[in-house]
């Protein structure tokens, strides 16, 4: 898993619940890295399990609650590093949609070796998307975070829902309707 998943997760520990909580969640985790990370190194993703599960048990939060407020987050973190992106769409239904064809395209020539979920569009009109999900990383809340702040950046309501098709998350249909 890419660095800056890291660096920008802990951040947002920082803004959230302070720098004491980030410095208890990393000693918990008995981490390899020891909790230092670059935004283009690579850790193991059990890293970021260990530290999404000791900050649930430091705040009570369940962790897909946690990875929700995380994608928001990280929304802003597009929106102020590649605002060109941003700006190719005009519509947040054409954008999600063209996550795998377009968005993952420009992040693999930053990150050649990040491991990517997968999104194939099910079926797409004006206003509705169905798209499926599959990641070994069963992080879709954090794609469901990016989703609500999608919409919100283009001033748009709308109403996502998901089903886990696997229940262990690793392969989830988003049903997003605008409203």
């Amino acid at each position: 898993m890419k660095g800056i998943v890291f660096t920008e997760f802990l951040d947002l520990v920082e803004q959230k619940f302070g720098l004491e909580m980030v410095d208890k969640i990393i000693t918990q985790s008995e981490l390899a890295s020891q909790g230092i990370y670059t935004s283009v190194g690579t850790y193991r993703f059990s890293e970021m399990l260990s530290l999404l599960q000791n900050l649930k048990n430091n705040t009570g939060i369940a962790i897909d609650d946690l990875l929700l407020a995380y994608g928001e987050h990280f929304f802003s973190v597009i929106e102020n590093s590649y605002p060109g992106l941003l700006n190719t769409y005009k519509d947040p239904i054409e954008m999600i949609s063209s996550i795998e064809n377009h968005i993952h395209v420009e992040v693999r020539k930053i990150y050649p070796d990040a491991e990517l979920p997968t999104f194939f569009v099910e079926s797409k009109t004006e206003n509705t998307l169905v798209m499926i999900y599959t990641s070994s990383r069963a992080m879709h809340h954090f794609g469901l975070g990016l989703m609500n702040k999608t919409f919100e950046h283009f001033n748009t309501k709308a109403t996502i829902s998901l089903e886990k098709i696997k229940e262990d998350g690793t392969e989830v249909k988003f049903i997003i309707t605008k409203d």
